[in-house]
């Protein structure tokens, strides 16, 4: 799981009408931010991008309870490789919920975390990137257009069922990574 924050921004001036190409001018006007949660399953090749307002630990809190009460309810325990930030902690469950929706979500996860300065082994770092250079790589007026637009995304790699290619092996991990396990 990963999240990332995207600008919202609108075209300030109309494109130049004599152009068959579409041009802008280097001015815009700022509509504000939005953050994205990735969910991928590198198996199956499914994802899920999750626009939210904000990045809080209750953010992260509702959209792993989606994951486990919608896309896995019948799963004894989910697990889950992210990176280190601060709200993606089993507290965040017990800060966005009453006690015992906290302990059950809490109980429902296995959370391994990426190395500190890793994020080129995350895979939803990988899928991070190519949304922003296939679908991400001009300007977006709102929340709205970007949530249609990644969901138009998300929809069409998983039905081609993309997979990121994994090319890093034990062998390569045991090398580069020695430092962390001596």
């Amino acid at each position: 799981m990963k999240g990332g924050i995207v600008r919202a921004l609108s075209k300030k001036y109309p494109p130049f009408p004599e152009e068959t190409l579409e041009r802008y001018d280097y001015e815009y006007k700022r509509e504000g931010v939005a953050n994205l949660f990735m969910l991928f399953e590198p198996l199956t090749g499914k994802r899920h991008v999750k626009v939210t307002e904000q990045r809080t630990r209750k953010d992260w809190a509702v959209v792993m309870k989606e994951l486990s009460d919608v896309f896995y309810p019948d799963a004894e325990v989910i697990v889950m490789v992210m990176d280190n930030l601060n709200t993606h902690t089993p507290a965040s469950f017990h800060e966005a919920f009453e006690p015992e929706e906290g302990r059950r979500l809490a109980n429902r996860f296995e959370f391994h975390y990426m190395p500190k300065h890793g994020s080129w082994l995350d895979m939803a770092e990988i899928e991070l990137s190519a949304l922003s250079r296939q679908c991400l790589d001009r300007r977006i007026p709102d929340q709205d257009t970007l949530k249609s637009e990644v969901k138009a995304w998300e929809d069409d790699r998983n039905n081609k069922v993309v997979k990121v290619q994994w090319r890093f092996t034990t062998a390569d991990a045991r090398i580069k990574l020695k430092h962390l396990n001596p």
